[in-house]
């Protein structure tokens, strides 16, 4: 048994967004017990990510790291289409990575206390960005 949906998430720039409770909603409304979900974003430049949900430093402190590996603009960069962030972006994907697995038990997400799932917008501009859930059991 498995069921599929979208959500689109709208964005600000340079930000993490915390989706958690939205792909939770579609885990409950699956009606699959026992199983696993699969949260994949569609972008090459945001991210999704499983962190820490309950201080706020922790997406400032991500975000000066990823300053630091992959800057906007930087001469080494080629690819720059659309703009000083565009390639810096792209690698901040590859690094944090397009999809997460969360097991499901109980009809739920089998998540710890403190972790939360994110989009992680990594451009300098919102954006409005479709992330795919689905549920398998």
């Amino acid at each position: 048994m498995s069921h599929q949906e979208s959500l689109r998430i709208q964005t600000r720039p340079r930000a993490l967004h915390l989706i958690t409770d939205k792909v939770a909603e579609i885990v409950s409304s699956a009606g699959i017990r026992t199983g696993v979900c699969t949260v994949f974003i569609r972008h090459t430049s945001a991210s999704l990510l499983l962190s820490e949900n309950a201080d706020p430093a922790v997406g400032r402190d991500l975000e000066r790291f990823m300053q630091h590996i992959a800057p906007d603009g930087s001469p080494e960069f080629e690819h720059d289409a659309e703009g000083p962030d565009d390639m810096a972006a792209h690698i901040r994907t590859v690094l944090a990575g397009s999809s997460l697995t969360i097991p499901v038990s109980a009809g739920r997400l089998l998540l710890g206390t403190w972790q939360g799932i994110y989009v992680w917008e990594h451009r300098t501009v919102a954006h409005e960005r479709e992330v795919v859930v689905t549920v398998v059991g």
